[in-house]
């Protein structure tokens, strides 16, 4: 099939490869000159485990192009995949649908033969209807279908979760538009549920199970907070809930809280549609709310940690938003970070992040100091903080950073050290809920 996938971000990219190695001819197509040239001498613009090889294997073998040229990758495509941002809003925090728009408008004018176009985008409900109308507004002629096709990959696990995806959502309101999507994943037709729903539904899907899983992560956070009080274990009581198959133990571990490009956004603009169609969303705005209240008290146990130090010094750990990415939108390590740099401006903090210090750097320059690596951040600071779920930060010699350090004290906001070990080594450790 041939497929042509504009934007080549964090969806639009590790879905091109993924579709490439399935056999489709793929060309992904971005306006950013830049990032297409780097793609075109082989540099990835984006970091997920296992995206290299696969990228490199399908650019070898000609079944995955990439162009700044819309008539390129949209003429004789049977497919043509939207994966273009959509940002929140900065005022009302709805989905800003101006690159959608732009994409269907632009795209009109080349379709040849009948073509399926398919929003990956998470996107408003009735974001079809725009973009079937943008497309016949432009090409009355053109012989084309609307299907709503939500992206369900992880930042940092997008490989793994295209190829063994728990689901495949497809809105589809004509018989022709789903068979090809049938045909699409019909590698994947003996092991994974293709669901077939009306569009505005599968619109809907990716929104509610994105607040859902938001909802259930600050959900434990404030049980986390309750242990502490309470003296019981957050890990226990969330082993115990898990085990109920009504509920399941994923998206049960505490931390600062969720981030990302996808939970905040998709919280808020599920809370704006809500208010917009009349219907009082609660839980979606309680989650918010208290979401962004945790960063500050977060920012408020680092703080409460260096009291009492003169030009006290502050090790952090952990830039990206989760571990496996370099992705630094939505952080919350960066905007714990920014928070101290707020209220404590005289506080000096040196920071590493296997993968994201670039990223970070975007955000706030040199205001941040910045480390070669975990050891290096250590060196000389009075509290260490760990911010961001990196497997090699469960690995820190301890013994060797209490020799670095010059204080004594870990805020390990994500749980990662051993209690006791951290404990032997000769530090005052707090974690969360525990």
């Amino acid at each position: 099939m041939k497929v042509g996938i504009i934007g080549t971000g964090y969806v639009g990219l590790p879905t091109g490869v993924g579709l490439a190695e399935l056999g489709n001819e793929v060309v992904c197509i971005d306006r950013e000159q830049s990032k297409i040239d780097k793609l075109n001498k082989g540099e990835l613009t984006i970091y997920e485990d296992g995206l290299e090889e696969l990228f490199r294997k399908n650019v070898k073998e000609g079944r995955l192009r990439f162009t700044t040229s819309m008539k390129e990758g949209v003429e004789n495509a049977d497919l043509v995949l939207i994966a273009v941002g959509t940002p929140p809003h900065p005022v009302t925090k709805e989905a800003d649908m101006k690159y959608i728009h732009a994409a269907a408008t632009e795209l009109a004018e080349f379709l040849t033969g009948y073509t399926v176009v398919a929003t990956k985008s998470t996107v408003p409900v009735g974001t079809g209807d725009d973009v079937e109308g943008l497309i016949r507004k432009k090409n009355p002629s053109a012989d084309f279908d609307v299907v709503s096709l939500p992206e369900f990959l992880r930042e940092g696990f997008a490989i793994h979760d295209f190829f063994n995806p728990d689901r495949i959502i497809v809105g589809a309101n004509t018989k022709k538009a789903a068979d090809v999507i049938r045909e699409l994943y019909k590698p994947f037709a003996e092991k994974t549920h293709l669901l077939f729903v009306k569009r505005r539904s599968s619109e809907t899907i990716k929104y509610a199970s994105n607040a859902f899983l938001a909802m259930k992560i600050h959900y434990i956070n404030e049980m986390a907070d309750f242990c502490e009080k309470a003296g019981a274990d957050v890990y226990e009581v969330a082993k115990g809930m898990g085990l109920d198959s009504r509920i399941g133990p994923k998206f049960l571990n505490p931390g600062p809280g969720y981030g990302g490009s996808c939970f905040p956004k998709d919280t808020n603009a599920m809370a704006f549609m809500g208010r917009k169609n009349g219907v009082n969303l609660s839980l979606i705005e309680a989650a918010i709310k208290g979401n962004d209240t945790r960063k500050e008290q977060m920012a408020e146990r680092i703080l409460a940690a260096v009291s009492g130090f003169e030009n006290p010094k502050v090790a952090v750990l952990g830039l990206a938003f989760k571990g496996g990415t370099d992705d630094c939108r939505e952080s919350p390590a960066m905007q714990i970070v920014q928070i101290l740099m707020r209220k404590a401006p005289s506080l000096y903090i040196r920071a590493y992040d296997p993968k994201a210090m670039e990223n970070a750097k975007i955000l706030v320059g040199d205001a941040l100091h910045y480390a070669q690596d975990m050891y290096e951040a250590a060196e000389g600071a009075d509290v260490l903080v760990i911010l961001t779920e990196w497997e090699q930060f469960k690995e820190l010699d301890l013994k060797r950073v209490k020799l670095l350090m010059k204080g004594n004290k870990i805020v390990d906001l994500r749980n990662l050290l051993v209690p006791e070990e951290a404990a032997a080594a000769g530090f005052e450790y707090q974690s969360i809920g525990r």
